[in-house]
């Protein structure tokens, strides 16, 4: 006989522990008051539970803070880096490595270096900063995230695929794929969808880029969901879907589990000078690329336990006892659950608020006023689009997401949260929709003030 456990322990001790903000309802109201309403506005010592990003909120690991004693500083020709483009170059494959303090950088220096205004830069889906970065050049975003049509959510285990039918190749310098796919509810793309969009890019000559946040999660999904993948590890999986591309950006702040930091890898020995050369000039050294050498000491040990099989395991279970305690309480979530988040159809919840006063930002700040936790919107606010006679198509759906921090919060954390969701959907005409106070040009959900309509 061997012992079969319900309970899905983390797969770690804790070690060192930080007191929560506990707050007061009245304390909560003010601090939404000077915040406009807006949770990217509330500071952290006012948060009790932070489920705004998964971006660099996550623990170190007691290897990862040992190994950042060993950083070497020196500007050109860094211990650290050597280390760190080592740890890349055995995961994706790609000969150049440039690192940046994170993804958006990274982002910048590829697309400034190889768009001109008027091309197309085809998707799954766009994620915000990766969509602003390309548009503030004059290029459009094109999103080709595969139609829902009839089939039912829980048959679809890949629903971050790419149509790739529609990759057309006209005024395409580049095609991105978004692993996972956080605008799509941080659902995972198939190694079968990876393959199919490299050989229509290959077929018409494009290049072919990974966005590689969360590619660790989505290796996992491959192995857990995709036939032929059961007996491969995470770190075989990413290998083989890195080989199918031409280059890839990331953040490191996601699957490399650390606090700051990201890269641009890539082949094309052109592509990459260009980078490098901007790069000089925005992030620093290609050395260092506006990181110390502590943290590339932290994120060549983090991209290594990012891969580790009993880490992503408790991952996407940690992720999927949220799901399910919020659907046993009768919440519409994005099913299945996704690797770093839950989302949550608050445009479904709140159905008396509509989307132009943003049911997703209501939810998120009555959440925070009644318990003090924080998330954040993932509908109108940040995807709605403006048409060229100045209308606007909203998001095709009104979402709130609780993104996870990693190896952060307990299950009882989870639990709370999903109490206090409960509670909000109960009481959702207490829920008014919002109007803006401010609204910026560019990325207007980060600095926006609003009042309740």
């Amino acid at each position: 006989m061997s012992f079969q456990p319900k309970t899905a322990i983390e797969p770690f001790r804790i070690k060192s522990v930080e007191p929560l903000g506990i707050t007061t309802l009245e304390q909560r109201r003010a601090a939404l008051v000077r915040a406009g309403l807006n949770t990217f506005q509330i500071r952290a010592d006012e948060i009790l539970i932070d489920l705004l990003t998964d971006s660099g909120t996550g623990a170190m690991s007691a290897a990862q803070w040992g190994a950042m004693l060993l950083g070497d500083e020196t500007y050109a020709g860094s211990r650290s880096f050597f280390k760190f483009q080592a740890q890349v170059q055995k995961i994706t494959g790609f000969r150049h490595v440039l690192p940046t303090h994170q993804g958006r950088s990274a982002e910048h220096i590829l697309f400034s270096s190889i768009l001109k205004p008027g091309q197309v830069v085809p998707s799954n889906t766009h994620f915000d900063t990766t969509r602003a970065n390309i548009e503030l050049l004059g290029v459009e975003t094109r999103d080709l995230l595969v139609a829902e049509g009839k089939e039912p959510m829980l048959e679809r285990p890949f629903k971050g695929n790419m149509d790739v039918e529609q990759v057309g190749r006209d005024q395409v310098p580049v095609v991105m794929i978004t692993v996972t796919n956080n605008a799509g509810g941080g659902q995972p793309v198939s190694m079968a969808n990876i393959r199919d969009v490299s050989r229509i890019c290959r077929r018409h000559g494009i290049p072919f880029f990974i966005d590689a946040c969360r590619y660790a999660e989505n290796a996992m999904f491959i192995k857990l969901r995709e036939a032929g993948y059961a007996g491969r590890t995470p770190l075989e999986i990413a290998q083989e879907m890195f080989s199918y591309a031409d280059g890839c950006t990331m953040s490191a702040k996601k699957d490399g589990l650390s606090n700051i930091g990201g890269f641009i890898a890539l082949n094309d020995d052109a592509w990459a000078e260009r980078c490098r050369n901007r790069m000089i000039a925005i992030e620093g050294f290609p050395t260092y690329g506006g990181l110390a050498g502590y943290d590339m000491e932290a994120l060549a040990v983090g991209l290594e336990e990012g891969l580790d099989e009993q880490y992503l395991r408790y991952r996407l279970g940690h992720t999927a006892h949220l799901g399910n305690r919020l659907l046993d309480a009768g919440i519409p979530i994005v099913r299945p659950t996704g690797g770093h988040a839950i989302f949550i159809d608050a445009g479904a919840v709140l159905d008396h608020i509509p989307w132009h006063q943003f049911p997703g930002t209501a939810m998120s700040a009555y959440l925070y006023e009644i318990s003090g936790i924080r998330a954040g919107e993932m509908g109108s606010l940040i995807f709605a689009r403006k048409n060229a006679d100045g209308t606007t198509i909203p998001a095709a759906h009104e979402l709130l997401r609780l993104a996870i921090p990693r190896r952060m919060y307990t299950l009882s954390h989870l639990d709370y949260v999903a109490e206090a969701v409960a509670y909000a959907a109960e009481h959702k005409r207490e829920i008014r929709g919002l109007r803006f106070t401010y609204e910026a040009p560019v990325l207007r959900h980060f600095t926006a003030r609003f009042e309740w309509v």
